[in-house]
């Protein structure tokens, strides 16, 4: 391929040079003799630092939008091919889709965007689609999914390049059906530009990430992109939580763009439920669809599973599945990891995982544990143990800590992944709100402590609800990166204090 070619469809300022090109890269580290390096800025870095190091590997042409008008402007290097553009986030993610044969147009993509459900609703319509016998491909917080491989996911949704790749690969392999979380940042940054999206789904909207988008306002803006189309048309079908007043607004939006809008809801929608009856084992329920009722019956648990599931049901409809796939594929979904995770060694109370880590998810959360916890007239504690990210929402911290001390009997404030931040600067403020619902509490800033303490606590019929990580191995801490896995950790404790069952760990998903 040609440094011509590989611009084709690129916004460009100037260009100078065609070399045969061999690779695209945004990152200098694995620039190597023949590639393109894209020189952008970011958040915290500008790659425009590092072109001198690319071309030092072998980098045969740079694309940069360091701009003549800019303080730091980088002059064109001699010798080197060179493009200067408006966008470098948008350029990586054109440049990207033409090494690698534009592979998102030759697939069916659904989006989902929201604060909460995400995972779990990619999973469901993951599921739904292969019911209905279709290869499919999953992009989304806990994992990679590739006709059937498993790969790990350093991002909820990848750089450009990645994307790109990854979606090649799922081609190369007989997909015809990707799943994609599509997150605020993902579509801030501009990573899917470009990518078609034949459905949008969105889930909900609550306080978060509001250190990087700075208000609710602009968190919305962002999420609304993914249905007015990323540098696309906009999705041909769009489905939308309408019991959710930013839903509203989307909804209102789509009607006017998107061909096919379908609304979902508890009571009432194109999608609604009906006859829902929660249960320790799962979810059965009557779905409202288009097509008519359908039974369904789910390993999931919890009042958002059933929006999760409903939504799911939307897109799957969406994209030509029947009643039948959506029945078969919301009952072989067993479990979603770090999602409402049980860790059971055969002690007689209940040890759960969870990814919640906002206040909506930490009320959902707590209400779900209460449920289980008073069942069949039992008067078991909930206990919870939560942190919040440092580097984050500061603000958020004390909407956490309310939320957990209205939910629960018992609060174990710890650590989550303090970052740069001191971790007790961090528990200080989430301590804030939860002084003033005045349940009982305790500080523990080590994470494994605290989760000892919190299992130790804990007497038969009591649910421990081990909150914030979820499907999380890492801690990340001002030392560095560290393994932990709040479900080995958990497992140990368990066997330390002497329950040794089966070990294994299982999921009613309580959704995130």
């Amino acid at each position: 391929m040609t440094f011509e070619q590989l611009l084709t469809g690129a916004e460009i300022l100037s260009q100078r040079g065609n070399p045969s090109v061999g690779s695209v890269e945004y990152d200098s580290r694995r620039v190597k003799p023949g590639s393109v390096f894209v020189a952008m800025k970011g958040e915290t870095s500008d790659g425009n630092r590092f072109i001198d190091q690319a071309i030092a590997v072998g980098a045969v042409a740079v694309v940069s939008d360091s701009n003549p008008g800019d303080s730091n402007y980088e002059a064109p290097r001699p010798g080197v091919a060179w493009a200067v553009v408006p966008h470098g986030r948008r350029a990586l993610a054109r440049l990207s889709a033409n090494f690698y044969k534009r592979p998102a147009e030759r697939l069916a993509n659904t989006g989902i965007t929201g604060t909460n459900g995400k995972s779990t609703t990619a999973f469901l319509i993951e599921s739904m689609l292969q019911a209905a016998g279709r290869k499919t491909a999953l992009v989304g917080t806990i994992e990679y999914h590739v006709a059937g491989k498993t790969l790990s996911a350093p991002h909820t949704t990848p750089e450009a390049l990645e994307l790109n790749q990854l979606l090649s690969q799922a081609l190369g392999l007989g997909v015809t059906e990707t799943v994609m979380e599509v997150s605020s940042h993902a579509l801030q940054q501009q990573r899917v530009w470009g990518v078609p999206f034949d459905v949008a789904v969105f889930t909900n909207l609550t306080r978060d990430h509001l250190d990087y988008h700075g208000s609710m306002e602009e968190y919305f803006g962002a999420k609304q992109t993914l249905f007015e189309g990323c540098g696309t048309e906009p999705p041909r079908a769009a489905v939308i939580n309408t019991d959710d007043e930013y839903g509203k607004q989307i909804l209102k939006l789509s009607k006017k763009i998107s061909t096919e809008v379908f609304s979902y809801g508890w009571e009432a929608g194109d999608f609604a439920a009906k006859n829902v009856e929660i249960t320790a084992r799962g979810t059965r329920m009557q779905a409202i669809t288009p097509a008519g009722p359908v039974e369904l019956w789910s390993p999931l648990i919890g009042r958002v599973n059933v929006y999760n599931i409903l939504a799911a049901a939307g897109a799957a409809y969406a994209r030509g599945c029947g009643n039948d796939a959506i029945a078969k594929g919301v009952l072989a979904l067993q479990c979603v990891p770090g999602r409402f995770e049980r860790v059971d060694c055969g002690q007689p109370f209940t040890v759960v995982v969870d990814y919640a880590h906002t206040d909506d998810a930490l009320r959902n959360l707590t209400a779900l544990a209460r449920e289980f916890a008073v069942r069949g007239g039992q008067k078991g504690r909930v206990i919870t143990l939560f942190g919040c990210g440092g580097d984050r929402d500061r603000a958020k911290r004390p909407l956490m800590g309310k939320a957990a001390g209205q939910g629960s009997d018992f609060v174990v404030l710890t650590s989550d992944n303090p970052r740069s931040e001191d971790p007790l600067a961090i528990l200080n403020d989430a301590m804030v709100g939860l002084q003033r619902t005045g349940a009982k509490y305790v500080m523990e800033p080590d994470r494994r402590a605290a989760i000892a303490l919190a299992v130790g606590e804990a007497g038969s019929s009591d649910i421990v609800l081990i909150a914030g990580k979820g499907h999380e191995k890492t801690q990340t801490t001002r030392e560095g990166v560290v393994p932990f896995d709040d479900v080995a950790v958990a497992r140990e404790i368990l066997k330390d204090l002497g329950f040794v069952g089966s070990g294994e760990t299982g999921s009613a998903g309580a959704g995130a």
